[in-house]
């Protein structure tokens, strides 16, 4: 049986950018439904997926005005104090020390921010909530956003907001092309429990041919992120954990000491996403499906985050200025300011990951050399540094 639904906001994906604009929306008047194709139990108690996510500062303070901050358990919130760079069987390493600000972040669990934003959703007035449903048809312009669900439900929004993943389906049924980039390389991601002590500092280590991640976690482990080919991530996944284990202690080099797996193992096929736009006339992306970031700088995360707080506000903006929440000119300041903080980062990584994945004897050279060429030139350090640990 068909539905009809009118709101201000339709927000298409409950993950953590979605949910967190729903939640920068509350006490704003304003009517939002929230689309997931998920159930509601299982946003509610969304399962360990092995990500564990690197919080800057400013993630912080944004989780913090949402409320969310004081709902995600002490136990599972880990300080990150430093951070290290190595390069292949280099012993040189560009280190970054938090300076007065005491830590460079904070590390948290995925499904935990995932599940303290939902929870911080519930009951949340003006907010309607679509779990269990798929959009299957969806169209903006400047009269107003249409959804259609699959159940035949029917929404009229004068916003349409996607955050459905760096694949998100909407973006395509709203007619905007996409940059997507597979890079034919996975990452295993698990915990470890270990015997030598990891002092809660992150080590980026570039090996010939691989990248690993180490990522310290509270109660004497840590989160191993590694990088191979497709084909070799696949081939390894299969192993038994007494294999596995033995695997990760080699190819970290035993530099936490002998390692025990501590968690299922998850694999992530990587594919970076970069829409041609963020707006259209009455939508914005948000999340991945705006941009989707390559995982090496651990800044997806915190981009997305952001990115969602400043279309809030220049929603908000215009709806204290008794404007269409929809209207032009908050979007393309949306899209003005989001651009100009992801395209630097996005360009970056892109070519950090280039560099330090080349096997190529010249490109070995070369990434040592921007390793000591960074150590050298203190606006570098102070510049990460200050992007990591502002408030």
């Amino acid at each position: 049986m068909k539905t009809e639904c009118d709101c201000d906001i339709v927000i298409v994906g409950a993950g953590p950018a979605g949910l967190a604009f729903a939640r920068s929306l509350a006490g704003s008047g304003l009517a939002v439904a929230l689309v997931e194709a998920q159930s509601a139990s299982a946003l509610a108690a969304p399962a360990y997926d092995g990500r564990e996510i690197a919080l800057t500062w400013r993630s912080v303070a944004i989780l913090r005005d949402l409320g969310i901050w004081p709902m995600l358990p002490a136990a599972d919130v880990a300080p990150l104090r430093a951070a290290r760079v190595q390069n292949g069987v280099s012993s040189f390493a560009l280190d970054f020390d938090p300076g007065e600000a005491g830590q460079l972040g904070w590390l948290v669990s995925n499904h935990r921010i995932r599940a303290a934003l939902w929870a911080a959703v519930q009951g949340q007035a003006g907010l309607t909530l679509h779990t269990g449903r798929r959009v299957v048809a969806a169209q903006a312009d400047r009269r107003g956003a249409q959804v259609r669900l699959d159940d035949g439900t029917h929404i009229a929004a004068r916003l349409l907001v996607a955050a459905d993943s760096r694949f998100s389906p909407v973006r395509t049924m709203l007619g905007i092309a996409a940059a997507l980039t597979p890079l034919d390389r996975s990452m295993l991601v698990c915990r470890v429990a270990h015997d030598l002590p990891h002092d809660a500092v992150a080590t980026e280590w570039f090996g010939l041919d691989q990248t690993v991640a180490m990522l310290p976690l509270n109660d004497q482990q840590t989160s191993i992120a590694l990088t191979l080919p497709t084909a070799a991530i696949a081939a390894l996944a299969q192993c038994d954990d007494a294999v596995l284990a033995a695997e990760l202690t080699r190819r970290t080099d035993r530099r936490l000491g002998e390692l025990r797996l501590a968690s299922t193992r998850h694999v992530y096929p990587l594919v970076t996403a970069w829409a041609h736009r963020f707006v259209g006339p009455c939508c914005a992306l948000i999340g991945d499906a705006a941009v989707g970031m390559h995982p090496v700088t651990a800044h997806g995360f915190n981009l997305g985050l952001s990115g969602q707080a400043l279309l809030a506000q220049q929603v908000l903006r215009a709806v204290r200025r008794r404007r269409n929440p929809g209207a032009a000119p908050a979007l393309w300041q949306y899209e003005a300011g989001h651009r100009a903080a992801a395209a630097p980062l996005f360009a970056a990584t892109n070519a950090l990951v280039r560099l330090y994945t080349d096997p190529r004897p010249a490109a070995r050279v070369a990434r040592d050399a921007v390793l000591r060429i960074g150590a050298k030139m203190p606006g570098v350090q102070a510049g990460i540094r200050s992007m990591l640990t502002r408030g």
